[in-house]
């Protein structure tokens, strides 16, 4: 039924609006609730992005259903349509940069370079503009939350172009791990204790077949090093810091130096 211009807004035009309202918002529910079910099993950035992508296209329709039905909105809403094609170039002209995003979003939720809960850092040119893990993707932006617990939010765009480097790729994880002692401690036993520390953590892998290296000479001592390997990067961060604690107690125990600067103030 079309509604014609100088009824009045009556009982049946309340209901009907009501009415659309509430389809809407059903059809988004259901719509969330059919995507939450799928990122259980995969939580993939194309899922997201088209999720957001339906609920756009559900909430357009419903706008431009409802304007059909008023003598008021229908001759404008079917002007609108027919003049599609100029007011997309309009459009696009005017908003050459969220399209951007947009495309690129399309992009990278289906290429895949990352997904949600992938650590990730990105980098433009020489400089790291964010490093941390996915929480979400959405039609203009890019949500990693970083390790201070601030959340970066990179445009689409930005991402598509960046170079993206995926820990999630990567089957295990190695992180160098260096320590300084002082010339006149027994170098062999520290390079003993270092591999023994690493070899008996509880997160590292295969670290009985790693060695513990002379890296090189310093004004202080000898510099020592090895490769903590892990499975994955929270598990990394976690064994070098307990590794490290470990060394430094072990290290005191045994009389091996770890030299520091000192500085005397004379009166």
């Amino acid at each position: 039924m079309v509604w014609k211009e100088g009824d009045g807004m009556d009982v049946g035009q309340i209901i009907m609006i009501v009415g659309f309202t509430g389809a809407t918002c059903l059809l988004i529910q259901i719509v969330n609730l059919i995507f939450r079910r799928l990122e259980r099993k995969n939580n993939a950035a194309h899922l997201r992005f088209s999720r957001s992508i339906i609920k756009v296209i559900i909430i357009v329709l419903t706008i431009y259903a409802l304007a059909q039905q008023f003598e008021v909105t229908k001759d404008m809403s079917t002007a609108l349509l027919q003049s599609g094609s100029l007011m997309i170039a309009v459009a696009t002209f005017a908003a050459q940069q969220a399209l951007a995003n947009v495309i690129s979003g399309f992009i990278l939720a289906f290429s895949k370079p990352y997904n949600v809960n992938d650590k990730i850092r990105v980098l433009q040119g020489n400089s790291v503009i964010a490093e941390g893990i996915v929480t979400d993707i959405t039609l203009r932006h890019t949500i990693i939350n970083q390790y201070n617990d601030e959340s970066c939010i990179v445009p689409n765009s930005v991402m598509d172009s960046a170079v993206i480097t995926n820990t999630n790729y990567t089957e295990n994880i190695g992180n160098f791990m260096e320590i300084t002692v002082g010339y006149d401690s027994d170098i062999h036993k520290a390079m003993e204790l270092m591999k023994k520390i690493c070899s008996e953590n509880e997160l590292t892998l295969n670290t009985m077949e790693n060695k513990v290296f002379v890296k090189g000479y310093s004004a202080d001592g000898v510099i020592l090093k090895t490769t903590v390997w892990t499975r994955n990067l929270n598990d990394s961060f976690q064994a070098c810091s307990e590794i490290r604690l470990a060394l430094v107690q072990q290290y005191l125990k045994n009389d091996i130096e770890i030299p520091y600067q000192t500085v005397t103030v004379k009166s």
